[in-house]
């Protein structure tokens, strides 16, 4: 018996109860299939690298080792500019697992057998971006706790702190359906991770994360005006350590409504064909 058997005949209760009308069927076998993944994820620890390991990696590497160049000597004021851009770049990165386990899932025959049961056709791929919210969480838990411990302090209290946190997490989901689309397109898994690091890593490097961005070469500025991720890590930066908010909020809302738009629809599209 695999790991996928398991979870897959343990939904089937669930699903299988008529009660309430189409749309409370939808929600209720979403939620089943979100259990799944959350199950496949519990079996697989190591899955969860790249939102616990990975991000206290590059927290520890750019302060510690970057920081003192960068920031005159200084480690702690860079870890206080660091921490808001780091977040909002990992949470990018956390999301090409999204992608990578539909695709993976598709390959093995799993949608194959969802197909048997009575289940919406959208239920597998709701459910699955529905648990990827608590990897976002994990991720940002991780994140600030690590941050925490070396010295991280919130500035302007725990609303804010809270409205950044949903912020991050929120512009993760939309990014999110660009790796659902990715998975939908390529044949493997392996070939997501390598789309999406090829896009989220000129986003990361090529924004304010790292740097202030008139620090940059004029070219280089350019496309950081133009970078989602710019707007994003000023309005956390904002909320979490003081500085404007308004303005770069309303561009960061601005493309998370973007995403929605164009890559949801081409995402649920590539998902009908091939699932």
């Amino acid at each position: 018996m695999t790991t996928l058997d398991v979870p897959v005949r343990n939904i089937i209760g669930d699903i299988d109860k008529p009660r309430g009308g189409a749309l409370a069927a939808l929600v209720r076998h979403s939620v089943a299939l979100a259990k799944r993944s959350l199950i496949k994820t519990i079996r697989t620890p190591e899955a969860l690298i790249d939102v616990t390991l990975q991000p206290v990696i590059f927290l520890a590497l750019f302060t510690y080792l970057f920081g003192g160049a960068i920031a005159g000597g200084d480690r702690g004021a860079y870890l206080q500019f660091l921490l808001p851009g780091l977040l909002a770049q990992t949470l990018s990165m956390g999301s090409i697992a999204l992608g990578q386990n539909l695709n993976a899932d598709i390959e093995k025959g799993v949608f194959d057998r969802f197909r048997s049961l009575p289940v919406a056709r959208s239920a597998p791929l709701i459910g699955a971006v529905s648990a990827d919210v608590v990897r976002y969480i994990t991720l940002t838990v991780v994140m600030l706790g690590f941050g925490t411990l070396m010295g991280f302090r919130v500035q302007t209290g725990f609303v804010p702190a809270v409205a950044a946190v949903g912020l991050a997490i929120a512009f993760g989901l939309c990014f999110g359906w660009i790796s659902v689309w990715v998975g939908m397109m390529v044949r493997t898994s392996g070939a997501v991770q390598g789309v999406m690091f090829l896009l989220v890593f000129p986003l990361g490097f090529g924004s304010n994360v790292f740097v202030q961005t008139d620090t940059l070469p004029g070219w280089l500025q350019a496309f950081v005006h133009v970078n989602p991720l710019t707007p994003l890590v000023a309005t956390i930066r904002g909320l979490l350590i003081g500085g404007p908010v308004a303005h770069n909020l309303l561009l960061t809302l601005a493309w998370m409504a973007g995403l929605l738009a164009v890559f949801m629809p081409l995402a649920v599209r590539a998902y009908n064909r091939r699932a």
